[in-house]
């Protein structure tokens, strides 16, 4: 596992959004082979989004030539509902740069059949080559998309019951009221994330110190989701000072003289 440590929120978003280019312009991605991106939602990636619109923008990035799988999405909210994350997508990032509509995958909260939509989701991962890269966030309570603690590490896609600490964290996207945030989701699985050939979280604030110290310095938990990235052969975690604030001297001194050393494999 890498951990990059930056100074704050800002930097953490240019690092990510410098970093997914870079992957994407080394990949060479063409019609017959496009680069395949694993992307979130919520608060965190804003920054990183705003820094690839502005990467496209000065046509320094395309994406004409990427295919992306969004993590989750509320049971209940169709894609043009206010709070849909594929309305997040499409007003936060997609509609705002040259990635062709049809390359753009989100779970639908309005299947009929949520069991089959999961199993037909997990299908059109496998069906475009696997996730190159996943880019994601972490929850207070160290979660990971929304599987909550206690998902199983090996987990797929599928319906998900949310915490009563997830809605009351989501609760300002719905006025403030945790009751008016869905109880459910459709959420890609841990193991899902972990098929992935690299994966970046993105941590940022004092409130997910206490998470990011057990994900990084304890064992790997269930309790703990993104615990698991301690196995993953390719796993960055960028996060900035607050973030770190309850991690040992030690730690902190020892994964920021890595990063002045020359980048081998992780």
């Amino acid at each position: 596992m890498r951990v990059v440590i930056l100074e704050d929120y800002e930097e953490v978003s240019r690092w990510a959004a410098l970093h997914i280019a870079e992957r994407i312009q080394e990949y060479r991605p063409g019609t017959a082979r496009p680069f395949v991106l694993g992307l979130p939602t919520g608060s965190t990636p804003l920054g990183t989004y705003r820094e690839l619109i502005r990467l496209y923008g000065e046509r320094k990035i395309s994406f004409a030539n990427v295919v992306t799988f969004n993590m989750d999405e509320y049971m209940g909210l169709g894609e043009d509902h206010p709070q849909s994350y594929r309305r997040f997508m499409m007003d936060n990032f997609f509609s705002h740069i040259d990635i062709d509509r049809k390359n753009i995958h989100t779970l639908d909260g309005l299947a009929p059949d949520s069991g089959a939509e999961c199993l037909a989701y997990e299908e059109a991962i496998r069906a475009a080559g696997g996730i190159e890269l996943f880019l994601g966030g972490m929850g207070n309570d160290g979660h990971l998309a929304f599987n909550e603690p206690g998902s199983s590490l090996g987990s797929r896609t599928r319906v998900k019951t949310l915490t009563g600490e997830t809605r009351i964290a989501n609760a300002r996207f719905f006025g403030g009221d945790p009751q008016r945030v869905p109880a459910t989701a459709l959420t890609v699985g841990v193991g899902t994330v972990m098929d992935a050939r690299e994966v970046l979280v993105l941590v940022s604030g004092y409130q997910k110190a206490r998470a990011l110290r057990a994900v990084v310095e304890e064992g790997i938990n269930h309790m703990w989701t993104l615990s698991c990235l301690q196995t993953h052969q390719c796993a960055i975690i960028v996060c900035d000072r607050e973030a770190v604030d309850e991690l040992k001297v030690r730690t902190v001194r020892y994964f920021r003289d890595i990063e002045k050393q020359p980048q081998g494999r992780l």
